[in-house]
């Protein structure tokens, strides 16, 4: 591991084509800044940071919150439907979701019938709802992925601790912010943390339903890096150098996030 990352940062300070390439200081960082690809793949990827992880965690604690009700009748058959999608074939997937999804699929015969809209969205070929069906897919995939960490939370606290508060007259919606969400912090780090690293390094999703498209609306660092890499005649130094870009905008989340999640006085009920 430790070679690898030397490598590439020592990379990162090369300029040059293929294997030619020499010692070239700051240029790539400098490149970094009069390049308008990088700078779309960077607000590309910051979009579907800010609008991917928060709708995949919140989703995901609220199917472990129901799939937690004793009451709730085929948990099992529930719980295997939402975690399915995290072991489905890549291929098998993405080829799923661009027939659903194209002019004569499945998802426009429906809005089209129950007069959502008045003719096919196109779903691949408008940059807007590009970016929208990449959110969705990552959605689909990787919920359930959250939602196993969270189940498996719900299911350690002490049932007593419900049944306290219950006497005590809190109502339900008190009882889920101040004892569900303190007790699960822990692991809304963990799946935030995991989350927003898989968004920053999203590649599969873009590269196997838009490649990156139309015009470059769903290009993402990873996929630039990739082109960069093996689509174009290879530039290992400036891709290097867009790889670190990923590195700190992880670091300093991370940081950010640790930060947000420290240790506070407990919540009174």
């Amino acid at each position: 591991m430790i070679y690898p990352i030397a490598w590439s940062l020592w990379m990162s300070f090369q300029v040059g084509k293929g294997m030619n390439f020499s010692f070239g200081g700051f240029a790539n960082i400098i490149r970094l800044t009069k390049d308008p690809v990088f700078i779309r793949a960077l607000v590309n990827t910051c979009i579907f940071f800010v609008f991917q992880v928060p709708i995949m965690i919140v989703l995901a604690l609220l199917f472990a919150v129901a799939l937690n009700d004793p009451k709730l009748r085929f948990r099992g058959l529930f719980r295997t439907a939402i975690f399915l999608p995290c072991v489905t074939s890549l291929i098998a997937y993405s080829t799923l979701f661009k027939s659903m999804f194209s002019a004569d699929g499945v998802v426009n015969k429906f809005l089209t019938a129950i007069h959502v809209v008045s003719g096919p969205i196109l779903w691949l070929q408008d940059p807007f709802w590009a970016k929208v069906l990449i959110i969705i897919a990552i959605t689909w995939r990787w919920t359930g992925y959250n939602m196993i960490f969270y189940l498996a939370a719900l299911q350690n606290i002490d049932r007593s601790i419900y049944e306290v508060a219950r006497i005590d007259g809190v109502p339900a919606w008190a009882r889920f912010t101040q004892i569900t969400i303190p007790m699960l912090k822990p692991v809304i780090l963990f799946t935030t943390i995991i989350s927003t690293i898989g968004t920053l390094q999203l590649f599969d999703e873009v590269n196997n339903i838009t490649v990156g498209g139309p015009s470059d609306s769903t290009l993402t660092l990873s996929m630039y890096i990739y082109n960069l890499t093996f689509k174009f005649m290879p530039s290992f130094g400036y891709s290097a150098t867009v790889s670190w870009v990923i590195v700190l905008i992880v670091g300093i989340l991370s940081f950010i996030q640790f930060l947000i999640a420290r240790d506070r006085k407990a919540p009174t009920i």
